[in-house]
């Protein structure tokens, strides 16, 4: 197993033998794994064998990600039939008056919030929701990510993609859709039909499979960080993914 630790500088880890790697990233981290893993594919001189890579609710298409957020929200009752309206037709969020970023940061640094909270800026001056001491390149974001899976599939590598099922920030409709239409255009077959899959006796969520190397899953009760939320069904699904085996059924 391979810990990599961000930024560089903290952390260490290393290996001895010839084993197989699996890479397995979760949330944002689930956008760049995959353009590591191309990355290891593509340097020549390289003795990582990768074996595998699995996802965690990851952004692997910009627009179709979030675009589903509404269909969640509305699914769910959390938002009104007016509300869902405007995000399906307008698709413009600068249409809905939210508090979003810049607006809590003005009110977070209001001298009467200090006092309310009974805060201090200790060895800063100014309260930020993000710190900028690494700089990060958000532009990379909106590159889509899903052909680079379609890559790492035609190379032999086998592909995991799971989703918490209760992950409004990029819900698996999203996802699950992106890899059907993933599978299509790799002309991979369903091997295994969308169905239940089980930890104990009870369900743990659902999956489907394409040629036995591309993979979709939910979580069942997880949210956007699936292992926080279900860590018993999350290590479920890793160690049968890690044994390659389909996920259980009911026993």
């Amino acid at each position: 197993m391979i810990y990599l630790d961000s930024p560089i500088g903290v952390g260490f880890s290393f290996s001895v033998n010839q084993s197989f790697y699996y890479l397995v990233n979760d949330e944002m981290t689930g956008h760049y794994a995959p353009q590591l893993a191309q990355l290891i594919l593509q340097t020549k001189t390289t003795k990582i064998n990768l074996k595998g890579i699995a996802i965690g609710n990851p952004l692997l298409e910009f627009n179709k990600d979030f675009d589903s957020s509404a269909d969640f929200l509305w699914s769910h009752g959390q938002i009104q039939d007016s509300t869902f309206e405007l995000l399906k037709t307008q698709a413009a969020e600068e249409k809905i008056d939210v508090c979003v970023e810049h607006e809590t940061v003005t009110y977070m640094n209001r001298k009467e919030v200090h006092n309310a909270l009974n805060a201090k800026l200790v060895g800063i001056t100014h309260w930020s929701t993000c710190s900028s001491v690494l700089v990060y390149n958000f532009q990379n974001l909106e590159i889509p990510t899903i052909s680079i899976l379609g890559t790492l599939v035609k190379s032999g590598v086998r592909v995991l993609v799971f989703s918490g099922d209760q992950d409004s920030v990029i819900p698996f409709m999203g996802t699950r859709s992106l890899i059907k239409g993933l599978a299509k255009d790799l002309g991979l077959n369903t091997t295994q039909a969308y169905r239940a899959w089980f930890r104990g006796k009870q369900v743990a969520g659902w999956t489907q499979v394409y040629g036995n190397i591309l993979t979709f899953a939910t979580i069942r009760g997880a949210g956007h960080a699936a292992p926080f939320y279900q860590p018993g069904r999350s290590l479920q699904l890793f160690k049968t993914f890690l044994e390659g085996k389909p996920l259980p059924n009911r026993h």
